[in-house]
């Protein structure tokens, strides 16, 4: 008879908790491999955990949690990457609470860094947080900001003094108190702003039904071995980076986000040194490689046991898939690994993949169609298709459907819908929030009486069994891996300068050369003396606030950006005007790779040959649009809206130009007057003229709205 895969891993029946995953380990092999944390030196100062010693930390951990009364209470996780993480975590299981992941509050920005902790913590109603020494008495000199967030009655429990001579009066040595699937294992907040967090609620079967799906999808062994450097406060790093390992009882090697970022070669030595088979990152991660590893870095890389390249969390690049697999090639890199997934904290994590060493599917789709939520296949130029990324089918146990948010129907087969989801995966609801429970996860398909569906709020279509991902109805802006909330980039805005108008902020997301950008666009109460120098505040302010440098920063004209009738900001509507240049914008800081951002308004004009310069704006606007442009339809006055200009087709017309002409030319002062005539001013000029010029009121010609796909 043949065993079942996952019978033959168990050895028998599968555990219904994470914590009954270690207490097997331990059982069956105790001083193999765990877990192993590397520094931001690498091999040489990296520790490691045993299943042995990672038990007797998490029962040290269990003992105290349990002496507290916390079995069945949310307990906040303030700790930096690493082992004593992880063995916090799992002790929050053995007791029996609910651990709250979050990220600790940063010592040299305390003040910016804890409201969204506190708005965390007061959602959850959490008592204590387990954290470090250090932050422990840092906490306690900063008593009166923590009591004016309402934290006053949390307890910063320290665990770096905690005894493991303590394990030993753990009821059963390894064993956790009597448990079942059903009980809840963490709250994972990522949805939400500061004003109104959502927190996740993950179970036990949960984690187990979406663990034994990824196991299957990536086809992991006891050879297997993962590197991940991803932040343990998500679900991709937390559930992809460390519970999958313990899952398939192999070993993960870690580090700490920052030390990737400072150091992303470390990360691919990491898989050359281990031959380690597994490791997942978002788009960014492998962006920041291409750009930071140099060609003899590269070489000295063996990437060959590399199998399993899991890219999610941000939108997959096309563009990001090619350049990786050719620039690793020589080091050994094969593009089947490549691994394109989608998930998210509501579905525990994953809920679709590409099969372990297929080759991601890649497929041109007509770009136009695609705005109006058609899905046909490109036959045009490559200038008028969208290359999209297929995310693989459905994991063992997820149902997807594609449905038409309008009508709750499912969605004709060449048509964009809401993403829904279903399975033992799909999260209990949010915490505490009934009604939005409700909402989202007991969707039902009209028509299609008896089930339950996750309304993900993202965009797509099934094809050829794969899903794609067009975009998010959400929100939420994901720059280099990190969620911001736009309500909360939009306070950070209205409290940068006492100019910028109250509740008359957007902020939203662009796509610029494969990665999502911040734009920032906002009105002023009167017109400002120096705008300059109120664009520098507000960008300023959401660098500090949350360590993000927006793209373009704009004043609009009051009364302009869009609302709803009820007064709500319309970021879709915002973004779709900025990408149309319909925008009425006073003033605009745009920044520009190796140089400081600009804030100022239309340059001046040079001497030279208008019909040698509208030739060259004419084949460029043309290059980046795909269709002729004749050089007699740059008219005086003409506007670059009137001429069917986007704002990604102006970025690419520029940096030709500016190629072309050797010159440096100002995004900030196009978007403030949208018209040819300030292309024409500023061609030629030398950079570092100071033109002496304000910004202008001119605005750009709107344009009529683009219908959107439903959701």
């Amino acid at each position: 008879m043949t065993l079942d895969p996952i019978e033959e891993h168990w050895q028998g029946s599968e555990p219904d908790t994470v914590a009954g995953l270690l207490r097997h380990h331990l059982r069956h092999r105790p001083d193999a491999l765990a877990y192993r944390f590397l520094s931001g030196s690498g091999d040489n100062d990296a520790h490691s955990y045993t299943y042995r010693q990672l038990d007797r930390r998490a029962r040290t951990v269990a003992v105290h949690l349990a002496a507290e009364g916390l079995r069945g209470r949310p307990v906040l996780l303030l700790l930096p990457p690493g082992l004593e993480y992880v063995a916090c975590f799992l002790g929050c299981l053995y007791a029996g609470a609910i651990a709250v992941p979050a990220y600790p509050p940063d010592t040299q920005r305390f003040g910016q860094s804890m409201p969204r902790l506190a708005a965390i913590a007061r959602d959850a109603r959490a008592t204590h947080a387990l954290t470090t020494d250090a932050l422990a008495r840092f906490a306690a000199t900063k008593r009166e900001q923590i009591e004016e967030l309402g934290l006053g009655a949390l307890r910063w429990v320290a665990t770096d003094p905690l005894d493991d001579a303590a394990a030993d009066r753990w009821p059963q040595p390894g064993a956790a108190p009597a448990d079942t699937g059903g009980s809840l294992a963490f709250l994972q907040y990522t949805s939400g702003s500061t004003a109104e967090p959502k927190g996740v609620m993950v179970s036990n079967a949960n984690l187990v039904s979406n663990l034994r799906s990824i196991h299957l999808r990536l086809r992991h062994d006891r050879d297997s071995a993962m590197v991940s450097w991803l932040p343990p406060y998500h679900d991709m790093g937390l559930i992809g980076g460390i519970l999958s390992p313990l899952y398939g009882g192999f070993p993960a090697h870690l580090m700490a986000p920052m030390t990737f970022v400072a150091r992303p070669l470390l990360w691919l030595q990491t898989l050359s040194r281990t031959r380690a088979s597994t490791s997942v990152a978002p788009n960014f991660g492998f962006e920041h490689c291409l750009r930071r590893v140099t060609p003899a870095q590269r070489d000295t890389l063996d990437l060959s046991g590399w199998r399993l390249a899991l890219n999610g969390a941000e939108p997959v690049r096309a563009d990001t898939l090619d350049r990786f697999a050719e620039y690793f090639g020589p080091a050994g890199f094969r593009r089947s690994a490549l691994m394109p997934c989608y998930g998210l904290a509501e579905a525990t994590l994953m809920a679709t993949g590409v099969e372990a060493a297929d080759p991601p599917a890649i497929t041109p789709f007509a770009a136009e169609p695609l705005g109006t939520g058609r899905v046909e296949p490109a036959a045009g130029p490559a200038r008028a298709a969208t290359r999209l990324v297929g995310c693989g089918a459905p994991v063992e146990d997820v149902r997807v459907a594609i449905v038409d948010a309008e009508t709750g129907r499912r969605a004709a087969a060449d048509r964009i819908g809401e993403i829904w989801l279903a399975g033992p995966n799909i999260a209990r609801g949010y915490w505490r929030r009934p009604d939005a429970t409700r909402e989202t996860f007991h969707a039902a398909i009209e028509g299609e009486p008896g089930g339950e569906y996750l309304r993900t709020g993202d965009l797509g279509f099934l094809r050829q069994g794969q899903l794609h991902i067009v975009g998010r109805s959400k929100d939420v802006v994901i720059i280099q891996g990190r969620n911001h909330y736009p309500q909360d980039v939009e306070l950070t805005v209205q409290q940068a300068a006492p100019a910028v108008r109250p509740g008359a902020a957007a902020a939203f997301a662009v796509e610029l050369d494969d990665t999502e950008q911040m734009v920032l666009a906002f009105e002023a109460d009167a017109r400002p003396r120096d705008p300059a120098a109120l664009l520098a505040a507000v960008r300023a302010a959401v660098l500090e606030q949350h360590e993000v440098s927006p793209h373009a920063v704009l004043l609009l004209k009051r009364a302009t950006i869009p609302k709803t009738t009820s007064g709500k900001i319309q970021r879709h509507g915002c973004k779709r005007d900025f990408l149309e240049l319909g925008l009425t914008v006073l003033a605009a800081s745009v920044a520009r790779e190796g140089a400081a951002p600009a804030a100022e308004g239309p340059g001046s004009a040079v001497k030279r040959r208008r019909e040698q310069v509208d030739g060259a704006i004419a084949q460029a606007l043309g290059d980046a649009l795909g269709r002729r442009i004749e050089p007699a339809a740059l008219t005086d006055g003409s506007g670059l809206s009137d001429l069917g200009v986007d704002y990604p087709g102006l970025v690419r017309a520029v940096r030709d130009l500016e190629a072309r002409f050797a010159a440096r030319i100002d995004l900030g002062a196009l978007l403030v007057t949208g018209r040819i005539d300030t292309l024409r001013a500023q061609l030629g000029v030398d950079v570092t003229q100071d033109t002496g010029m304000k910004p202008t009121a001119v605005a750009a010609a709107p344009r009529a709205a683009a219908p959107v796909p439903a959701g």
